[in-house]
């Protein structure tokens, strides 16, 4: 059965394109050719952290639960009379944490509407067991050509306002500032200064956000970009005038696979100047999850 078949509709975006079971979507463009390319935009081989510090005072959004770490065995244990392997002493913990918490990447499965996710499958297949369908372990590793726009020095502040749209024009302006626009299978990183400004307090932070909009969201998709992200934490414009629902994930987890990755820290990347860089980040293949927790590195 075609996708357009088993959605009962005309297929959208990247649907059917790289087959009818297909769980992956714009990572497909992460071909070898295309990873072996992107490994020449390393040049003094500086390493980036894009990742936020995880603990228990990671800020999360509303409803859902904060990191929790606890130690099973700790040194305490040993002070008590706690019996030694030889003379070896050691130490282990537990962390639990929603898939949603940090710098975390969407998995195709996070964001659908009607009733269909990417790629015509059903929305059945999300299920309290998890997701059977477009879960974070079809994404694999993420190898590519990284490239930062940086929107808050086009406009020339530090932070955008919070209800500034990143649309079609905006993206043209940084990327006639910065020499170029993306190319197929690229990982497009906005910078708009809101987890610099922002991210140490979560009621701040998550009362809104400046970010993109549909019709910036549309220009990104038809130059067949591989991943989306952003240091905020939705990737979209939210703020007083937005509808409540989340029309730039439909656009890009729905109908066209790809994946968004929320909640990078973005501040050492800009102010190095970087551009162009090799993109590194592997989620955890946690199956049927709706995201991953990521600790993805730029490599100048």
């Amino acid at each position: 059965m075609s996708v357009a078949e088993r959605s009962g509709s005309s297929a959208p975006g990247n649907w059917g394109r790289w087959g009818a079971e297909d769980e992956r979507g714009a990572l497909n463009l992460l071909t070898p050719a295309r990873v072996r390319a992107a490994v020449e935009a390393v040049g003094e081989g500086r390493v980036v952290s894009l990742a936020q510090p995880l603990d228990a005072g990671t800020p999360v959004s509303r409803g859902r639960p904060p990191l929790a770490h606890h130690m099973v065995r700790d040194a305490g244990d040993y002070a008590l009379g706690g019996r030694l392997l030889g003379r070896s002493r050691f130490a282990e913990d537990v962390v639990a944490l929603g898939t949603h918490t940090g710098t975390h990447v969407d998995a195709l499965a996070h964001v659908w509407y009607d009733e269909h996710l990417y790629n015509g499958h059903d929305q059945r297949a999300v299920r309290s067991s998890g997701a059977a369908r477009c879960g974070a372990d079809a994404l694999g590793p993420i190898v590519a050509r990284g490239l930062l726009l940086d929107v808050a020095a086009e406009v020339g502040v530090d932070v955008l306002p919070v209800d500034f749209a990143i649309d079609d024009t905006v993206l043209e302006r940084c990327c006639e500032r910065g020499g170029g626009a993306p190319r197929a299978g690229d990982v497009v990183l906005l910078h708009t200064g809101w987890m610099t400004a922002h991210g140490g307090d979560g009621a701040a932070y998550f009362a809104g956000e400046p970010g993109l909009v549909a019709a910036g969201a549309a220009w990104l998709v038809a130059r067949d970009v591989a991943v989306v992200g952003a240091d905020n934490y939705a990737i979209e414009r939210l703020d007083e005038r937005s509808t409540g629902g989340f029309p730039v994930h439909e656009l890009l987890l729905r109908d066209h696979g790809v994946p968004l990755i929320e909640n990078l820290v973005l501040g050492e990347l800009a102010a190095a100047g970087a551009r162009e860089f090799l993109f590194v980040a592997t989620p955890l293949p946690l199956r049927g999850a709706t995201a991953s927790p990521l600790a993805p590195v730029a490599i100048l």
